[in-house]
């Protein structure tokens, strides 16, 4: 079944999106208070994932192949690199990440799809000693869309071209099966004990289990957390804001039937499923934070007209900031936040863009405001080879200057709502694919992309 996921690819219809729904190669990452490290030699098209001291992503060679790379978290050292490849995913759910996982005492796991030459298939997912490359064990597969961290385990979608989809949860110091579950599924949030998925077929569904045994803990129709006539081939997001995991479920035209799709945005409780709260049809504007830390949307009426702009609490859905319809300036612009995501920013490139307060919904003063949009809208797509066309990098972020339009000099770094934070560390690709990274937080945040 077709899955698209504009989470995973703002950049492809970047234009589009912005337009309806609404960098740097500096030397240091972030101040000088913070460690921050970069690695040029590295051309990252995936978000980084981490584990036992060890950042890891996909990034891809001159010549079009794809590796998983390891760098050393504490100064980007480049540890090792190994063939990585595409087996049946997606190009609308973007470049696979690897799975990084933390196995105690410091130590961790790397699983990543790689290319095999020999054996009924053409792909393996294979796990190895997170600082060294060791290889630990590998699963043949035929079309995945890629492995996930799942607790303390590791958790890939199988046959996903196949009528025999499944979703596997393997060990990862031995690649053991500890439970399955059918269909096509994808990992949404998960802790040491549970795991939610969400089941992707006609009628979606989220489903939590214990992550060790595979019991399931309860389960919630996606429709009737939303409305009837879901189609996840528009897109979805999920992320996690406290006890509640907030998502969105974003429109689709059928061309057969020339009708939209139910979408918007809901909360769900994690320890039973229950809805706290629903915002329907409104669409998520890119660039922005996560679901469940900054959801701010755009809502649609039954004609198809656009209104305002809103900031969402997450906790309650209520809207904590607005501005109408008619203070939307014209066209040609892009969405700019800046880092607290106070002010809502239209750029427009080479002029002068306009503002406003979010929580007031007042036009702010341009002069002297920044403001982070997409640094490209036109990416081209990767050119991956034997693999197919449509898939893109992983977008990245510049800073503006909202009174002229002219990007900033990039010697800041990019903001926690859209970089998130893995262990205290904030990692992200510059437009050109070097790796950035800066440790100025405690904990693990979502951003953007999860």
């Amino acid at each position: 079944m077709p899955v698209i996921r504009p989470l995973a690819k703002p950049a492809l219809t970047l234009a589009g999106i912005l337009a309806m729904a609404g960098c740097s190669g500096s030397k240091a990452a972030g101040d000088e208070t913070h460690p921050t490290w970069r690695n040029d030699a590295v051309n990252a098209v995936s978000r980084a994932t981490v584990a036992a001291g060890v950042a890891t992503v996909t990034s891809m060679s001159a010549d079009g192949t794809l590796e998983t790379t390891a760098l050393d978290l504490s100064g980007g050292k480049k540890l090792w690199a190994r063939p990585a490849t595409i087996a049946g995913r997606l190009p609308g759910m973007g470049v696979q990440p690897p799975a990084a996982v933390e196995t105690g005492a410091g130590q961790g796991v790397i699983a990543a799809v790689e290319p095999v030459e020999r054996g009924r298939w053409s792909a393996a997912l294979t796990a190895v000693d997170a600082r060294t490359g060791q290889r630990k064990w590998s699963r043949p597969v035929h079309s995945t869309f890629g492995p996930q961290r799942c607790g303390p385990y590791i958790c890939v979608s199988e046959n996903t071209a196949l009528a025999s989809a499944r979703m596997v949860v393997l060990d990862p110091r031995t690649g053991r099966t500890l439970w399955k579950l059918p269909g096509i599924a994808e990992v949404e949030w998960s802790d040491a004990a549970r795991v939610v998925m969400l089941r992707m077929a006609k009628h979606p569904v989220l489903s939590s289990h214990d992550v060790t045994t595979g019991k399931p803990v309860w389960q919630l129709p996606v429709e009737q957390a939303l409305s009837p006539g879901v189609d996840l081939s528009g897109g979805w997001a999920f992320g996690a804001s406290g006890a509640d995991l907030v998502g969105y479920v974003a429109p689709y035209t059928n061309p057969g039937k020339n009708r939209v799709s139910s979408f918007g945005v809901f909360s769900v409780r994690l320890s039973d499923g229950r809805v706290n709260w629903l915002r329907p049809s409104v669409v998520r504007v890119y660039p922005s934070g996560s679901p469940g830390l900054a959801p701010v949307v755009r809502p649609i009426d039954q004609q198809g007209q656009y209104g305002g702009f809103a900031r969402l609490d997450p906790g309650t859905g209520r809207v904590t900031g607005q501005i109408t319809a008619e203070q939307v300036p014209g066209t040609g612009w892009w969405l700019a936040f800046p880092g607290d995501m106070a002010r809502l920013g239209f750029l427009k490139p080479g002029g002068a863009g306009s503002a406003f307060d979010l929580v007031s919904g007042r036009p702010a003063p341009v002069q002297g405001q920044r403001g982070w949009s997409f640094c490209v809208t036109d990416p081209k797509p990767l050119p991956l080879r034997g693999a197919g066309r449509g898939f893109y990098s992983t977008a990245a972020l510049c800073e503006f200057d909202l009174a002229t339009g002219k990007r900033l000099p990039g010697t800041s770094a990019p903001p926690p709502w859209f970089t998130g934070s893995q262990n205290g560390w904030r990692l992200w690709r510059d437009e050109k694919g070097a790796v950035h990274a800066v440790q100025d937080a405690t904990g693990s945040a979502p951003g953007m992309y999860g």
